[in-house]
């Protein structure tokens, strides 16, 4: 069976179960877990297990669903009106517009502490759990992702540098899926400079993301990207300090040196990714058609 079935299926048959007499928190915990969504980073994570050592995918399935519980809880608090004030994600409403914000922020707080639970009772040694552990927390929270949310609503309608851009997207948005390769790294224990190389590997894929994120929002409609567009009027994105034509070409620099680097990883990593990352790398450029 493919990595990403494998993944759905753990994810299916893993649903959050609490006994409580609150009517409908079971249901909101699950609510944004079980939506249409791409499993980015748990797939890195499996995808470099994969490559190394096949027989441990069973035990990395709960640190991938770690990846995106967090992930997800990220995504419940910037739709919240606070942050974004977004009405769709994954394709349908989003979780203060389904229940109420109070709920929202509840929920993200849980699947945020969740995924902790979840790395500390999975199947694998101590040592490799604590540095699972200190590795999404860095990644997700103070020095990383948080750090880079808070640039980012501090900021919201001033314009930054270009260099600022990028320290505020590296945290907000590519430490993250760097995290999710070296977690996969720090599963199968590889060497650390190869730990090293797959999260700065990360890191500029990270970038690309967000540059392809912006003009999604920029060109796309909410029904093909399944979530609120048209979000970014006052933010510090790639298209409102490059502009469209520009982006399309950072994002287009930016893919050919992923490629590259692609390249100069081991024969086993690097075909596992290149499976994974076929539909990612360019996709911006099928956004082109909308731009005239």
């Amino acid at each position: 069976m493919e990595l990403r079935k494998i993944f759905e299926e753990h994810l299916k048959n893993s649903p959050i179960r609490i006994d409580s007499f609150h009517p409908f928190y079971e249901e909101a915990l699950n609510y944004m877990l079980q939506g249409e969504a791409k499993r980015f980073r748990p797939m890195l994570l499996l995808s470099v297990v994969n490559a190394k050592n096949p027989l441990l995918i069973p035990s990395a399935l709960d640190v991938a669903l770690a990846l995106e519980y967090l992930h997800t809880y990220s995504l419940i608090h910037d739709d919240l009106p606070v942050m974004d004030d977004a009405a769709l994600r994954r394709g349908k409403e989003t979780l203060h517009k389904k229940y109420d914000e109070v709920t929202a922020v509840l929920v993200g707080d849980a699947l945020n502490t969740h995924a902790f639970y979840l790395i500390a009772n999975s199947a694998l040694s101590g040592d490799t759990k604590s540095a699972l552990v200190k590795e999404l927390a860095f990644n997700g929270g103070i020095y990383g992702m948080v750090h880079g949310q808070i640039l980012d609503i501090f900021f919201e309608k001033r314009r930054l540098k270009l260099n600022e851009l990028q320290e505020l997207h590296i945290n907000k948005t590519a430490k993250l899926i760097a995290a999710s390769l070296k977690m996969g790294a720090l599963i199968v224990d590889l060497e650390m400079e190869e730990q090293d190389l797959l999260y700065d590997f990360g890191l500029k894929l990270g970038l690309l993301f967000q540059i392809q994120d912006d003009l999604i929002d920029e060109l796309s409609s909410e029904k093909e990207a399944g979530k609120t567009t048209g979000n970014d009027t006052f933010k510090n994105s790639f298209v409102n300090m490059l502009g469209i034509e520009e982006s399309f070409e950072a994002a287009d620099s930016l893919a050919d040196e992923i490629q590259k680097m692609l390249e100069g990883f081991d024969k086993d990593i690097k075909q596992s990714l290149d499976k994974l990352l076929i539909d990612y790398i360019y996709r911006h450029q099928k956004l082109k058609g909308y731009h005239g």
